[in-house]
């Protein structure tokens, strides 16, 4: 995997995002879907639908998780493509079922996530979910931000991997009905289990429902370097 480094960072400065498989062996994956079928699901971090189970603030949620997730080939690819500055800001576990008709449409990811609603010059419009505060910090934040799927099954086009638009992250805040699809084209995210996709949240991405009977069982974990102003904190901190 070491000598792609120079590639993938490549592909995450100008297209947007980069494919690395072989990160995780069978028995890492095996190990992590182990401590999440023995975790308490009665708790309210986790949501149970027929199309969707996914678990809030999946790495404070399940520590013993923690050191499974960040490996050596994980570790060492987050120095090398972006220095030691970075921390964990966000992780949502998403588990989509066999037979889920869920779909996502064309967006960016827009939102951090922070501690509490504290309004701040720059940051808004805000959400809330399930008592988790969102909002929208200011585009330099969301520029220097990074995220990385980890794919627990063989994901395509049939069992929802994600669609992009390479190089609409250069775009700033890029609205889905403002696509022109005569000079975009969608690229399909095929990962292996045990791959990873790293991208820039400003990436214009989707997905389609499942049809092939596979589930597609992700780790979504959101990177960042920056301070957030007083009054506000990351709502999910962690150490590389």
């Amino acid at each position: 995997m070491d000598n792609q480094y120079p590639a993938h960072q490549s592909n995450v400065l100008n297209d947007g995002f980069a494919i690395v498989n072989d990160v995780y062996t069978d028995a890492e994956c095996e190990g992590i879907l182990a401590i999440i079928a023995g975790a308490d699901h009665s708790n309210p971090a986790f949501r149970k639908t027929d199309d969707l189970f996914a678990i809030r603030q999946f790495l404070k949620e399940l520590p013993q998780v923690v050191p499974l997730v960040f490996n050596s080939n994980l570790k060492t690819l987050i120095s090398t493509l972006f220095g030691s500055s970075y921390f964990a800001v966000k992780s949502i576990y998403f588990d989509k079922p066999e037979l889920s008709n869920w779909f996502v449409a064309w967006h960016q990811d827009l939102t951090i996530a922070v501690d509490k609603k504290a309004e701040q010059p720059g940051y808004g419009p805000w959400t809330i979910k399930q008592n988790s505060f969102g909002v929208q910090p200011p585009l330099a934040i969301l520029q220097n931000n990074f995220t990385i799927r980890i794919h627990l099954d063989d994901t395509d086009q049939n069992n929802g991997a994600l669609k992009v638009i390479p190089e609409s992250h250069k775009k700033d805040i890029y609205r889905p009905d403002t696509i022109d699809w005569n000079t975009e084209t969608e690229a399909t995210c095929n990962v292996k289990a045990g791959g990873i996709m790293i991208m820039r949240p400003l990436l214009m991405h989707a997905s389609n429902r499942t049809v092939n009977n596979k589930k597609r069982r992700v780790i979504h974990i959101e990177f960042s370097k920056d301070d957030l102003p007083d009054g506000l904190g990351w709502a999910e901190k962690l150490g590389v």
